[in-house]
């Protein structure tokens, strides 16, 4: 079962046999809990519903609780989030069943990986920075409008077309980066090294899928 769920926690630098450096984002994974078999027969798709994190159980509601029933972390404990997997064609998912438990060691070295996370939220910016705008020349009489995104009309239609690239509320999007690896597996203390960078910051929830 190549997916698992995981916070990230900070980027690092590791050498390989050769000398070579590869920079990667070390994620604290797992374990998951399995915590429900959807059907097609009963809820119209099939997927695996994972339990990730703790919280605690003072702060689920009776729904949540009453769904989880006993695969809870704990006595006093719940799950912090709920994921569901589906594989690509929504078929054939893995053998598994209620309360199985999954950690880092579902990956090894050298998978080929997908992950998933929400950006950093930067708040709101301008076009320079937000779409990569030049802005305008710095002399022939710009005195205050270096930055600006100039012209947003369209001509004789009287209006602003939806979509323009214009100011606005910057990152904490969905974001998705593909084609990472998986460099180094702890299972010991359920740490996997990923090369490269990864969406959000320090703490985000992430979902790791193999390709």
């Amino acid at each position: 079962m190549k997916y698992i769920i995981g916070t990230k926690e900070y980027m690092t630098q590791v050498f390989g046999d050769d000398g070579q450096v590869t920079v990667g984002t070390v994620i604290s994974a797992g374990p998951l809990m399995v915590t429900q078999i959807k059907t097609k027969a009963k809820d119209g798709y099939e997927a695996v519903q994972l339990g990730f994190g703790e919280r605690k159980l003072s702060r689920l509601g009776k729904a949540l609780r009453g769904h989880l029933g006993a695969n809870l972390p704990a006595e006093d404990k719940g799950f912090s989030l709920t994921r569901e997997y589906k594989d690509k064609d929504e078929a054939g998912l893995p053998e598994v069943k209620v309360g199985d438990k999954f950690d880092a060691s579902v990956f090894t070295v050298g998978d080929d990986i997908t992950v998933t996370g929400v950006s950093k939220g930067k708040g709101f910016q301008g076009v320079v920075k937000r779409h990569g705008f030049h802005g305008g020349p710095r002399t022939h009489g710009q005195k205050h409008s270096e930055r600006e995104p100039g012209s947003i009309g369209a001509g004789g239609i009287q209006r602003v077309f939806k979509g323009k690239r214009m100011a606005g509320r910057m990152g904490g999007e969905r974001t998705t980066v593909k084609n990472l690896k998986i460099v180094k597996v702890d299972k010991d203390n359920n740490l996997i090294l990923v090369s490269g960078a990864v969406p959000g910051r320090r703490g985000t929830v992430v979902e790791i899928r193999g390709n």
